[in-house]
Parts: structure tokens; sequence; C-alpha cells
């Protein structure tokens, strides 16, 4: 099982990314979590300077851009 994270303080980008993730996870039909992580000190701890990001299984794979849930995809693939 594969585990999402999306690195951001709560701002609309943020939260569309959050979606668009959901969305790729359900349409590949496969085990995964998505999360949110939200407190600064923990996005510092990826090594984040710039949101939304996102992180699968703890490596950032993107950063400072709202990708679509086709992008997610790919990443994931």
């Amino acid at each position: 099982m594969k585990e999402i994270s999306i690195l951001g303080t709560g701002c609309p980008k943020c939260r569309k990314l959050y979606e668009n993730a959901q969305a790729a996870v359900a349409s590949m039909g496969v085990e995964a979590s998505v999360k949110k992580v939200e407190k600064v000190a923990d996005i510092v701890a990826y090594g984040v300077l710039t949101t939304p990001a996102i992180a699968v299984d703890g490596n950032v794979r993107s950063a400072g851009k709202v990708l679509s849930p086709e992008q997610i995809v790919d990443l994931l693939a």
C-alpha cells in the first residue's frame, strides 16, 4: 500500500491537490492512503519550501504546483 502525503497549510491549491490525489487513487483502484500534512514544521522536515507538494512513500515527487489526477496517476504508476 502506498502512502501519499499532501504537504500544505490548507490553502485552496493544497485542498485541490488533496482532492486530485483522492481522485487519482480512486480511478486506479489501488490501495493507498492519502493524508494531509499541514504543520509547517512537518512540511519543512520533508525539505519542501514551496507548497503544495506531494510525497509518495516519504519521497517528495512534486512541489509548487497542483497536479491533475492524471499527472498523479503517472507518478504512482
